[in-house]
């Protein structure tokens, strides 16, 4: 069974930067695409970034396009968010997800993966 926990969260004023971190276990993550979710206090849950199995593509929400780079090491199992310029609206708990299928046009719709982590929270504040 494959699980997921993500890592790296935490508190940084605006303009600073975080490295998310997806690591995996019990099955290696080159099978399978990854997205990175967020969920804001009040929001609906909005796909970030993702990147597909060998991570040749990558997609983004508009937002985040320039200041956040997913990537991905399969050698490590681990999947990264990384967030420059980070801004006030970009407090949430975010998530990784992995599933087996990737499509640039419906890679944010929550039902094309099939492996969720419990999510780490930034919180960007003054």
């Amino acid at each position: 069974q494959l699980q997921v926990v993500e890592s790296g969260g935490g508190l940084v004023h605006p303009g600073g930067s975080l490295r998310l971190s997806c690591a995996a276990s019990g099955q290696s993550l080159e099978r399978y695409a990854i997205a990175w979710f967020r969920q804001a206090p009040g929001k609906e849950r909005e796909g970030v970034a993702c990147i597909s199995h060998s991570g040749s593509m990558t997609n983004y929400l508009a937002s985040v396009k320039g200041r956040f780079t997913i990537s991905r090491d399969n050698a490590q199992n681990t999947v990264f968010l990384q967030m420059n310029n980070l801004q006030p609206e970009d407090t949430a708990i975010y998530s990784c997800a992995v599933g087996a299928a990737f499509s640039l046009s419906r890679w944010g719709n929550s039902d094309m993966y099939d492996y969720w982590g419990q999510g780490t929270e930034v919180t960007v504040s003054s």
